[in-house]
């Protein structure tokens, strides 16, 4: 048990290989281990790691220093603070809003800041004169409207396929969105709701409509939640969340003002964890994010 849970560690999910386009992934599926019951501990943390292909392996040597091996030919890197950045591959992103797309912005600007190791190749939207996708042309971000006429879901797929979309982030979309997709991108879709889920969530609650629906029922907290996306709206597993106090005499207008900054930092925060692959499944599917300074750390 011991041995398996290092390997846990060490490799974010070994369970869902992450090779969608024919080339080979750096977490593979799981390796083909030697039995804990044939060598000590320490032998098996070092086969382990043999065994894990092109699986990057991180060892805790003290709260900062963090030592990384691979089975490449590159041998031992070592990084201070669990900067990993340079040993992981720069991500590629998928966007769809339906609105002024703010959350949109604030990711791409923090990709281009360099806080996020990665890179938003295309914004998909069911309005093509949004602030979102107007936003996107100013700055060069292909723009795809979805649902329409010529573009069913399996072209969809097989365009994000095309362009080796790695994380699909929604933010503000309105529309649910369809199995087939979800099915091809499991566990890579996530999704921001300004309210604290599961409270206040579901068809119908989006944009005023949420807030003003917390006033009214005296709740004292409200707050951005982000989730995994599965086939129903607001109900996929809980990533992130974030506590925004309801004051006695807020206004929705308000209330939403406040929560709206938060969804910024949220987003920007979960976006790079992704990127950088510090997201981690318990055994019940219940993601968990490792923190960038101690990576013992999950929240």
């Amino acid at each position: 048990m011991e041995a398996q849970n290092f390997l846990l560690g060490v490799c974010p999910d070994l369970s869902v290989p992450l090779d969608r386009y024919g080339k080979q992934s750096r977490l593979i599926k799981s390796p083909q281990l030697p039995s804990p019951s044939h060598c000590s501990f320490v032998q098996f943390q070092k086969r382990a790691s043999r065994a894990a292909c092109n699986c990057i392996t991180y060892k805790v040597s003290s709260g900062k220093r963090i030592e990384c091996s691979s089975n490449s030919e590159h041998g031992v890197y070592t990084t201070e603070g669990g900067n990993l950045r340079a040993l992981v591959r720069r991500k590629k992103l998928a966007v769809f809003v339906s609105g002024g797309g703010s959350n949109f912005r604030s990711i791409h600007e923090a990709s281009i800041k360099g806080s996020v190791h990665g890179d938003i190749s295309v914004l998909v939207t069911n309005k093509s004169s949004c602030g979102g996708a107007e936003y996107a042309r100013a700055n060069g971000i292909s723009v795809i409207l979805f649902p329409n006429d010529g573009l069913s879901t399996s072209d969809l797929v097989d365009t994000l396929r095309s362009l080796e979309i790695d994380f699909i982030l929604l933010a503000g979309y309105l529309k649910l969105i369809p199995v087939e997709l979800i099915r091809a991108y499991e566990r890579s879709i996530i999704n921001i709701h300004p309210s604290l889920l599961p409270a206040f969530g579901g068809k119908g609650y989006y944009g005023m409509k949420v807030h003003r629906a917390v006033i009214a029922s005296g709740a004292r907290y409200a707050g951005p939640t982000i989730h995994i996306v599965d086939e129903h709206y607001d109900t996929g597993r809980i990533l992130a969340q974030r506590v925004v106090p309801v004051l006695p005499n807020d206004t929705a207008e308000e209330l939403a003002a406040r929560v709206l900054k938060e969804e910024h930092r949220l987003y920007v925060e979960v976006v790079e964890a992704l990127c950088e692959e510090r997201i981690v499944w318990r055994e019940d599917g219940v993601p968990l994010i490792r923190s960038k300074e101690n990576p013992n750390e999950l929240s």
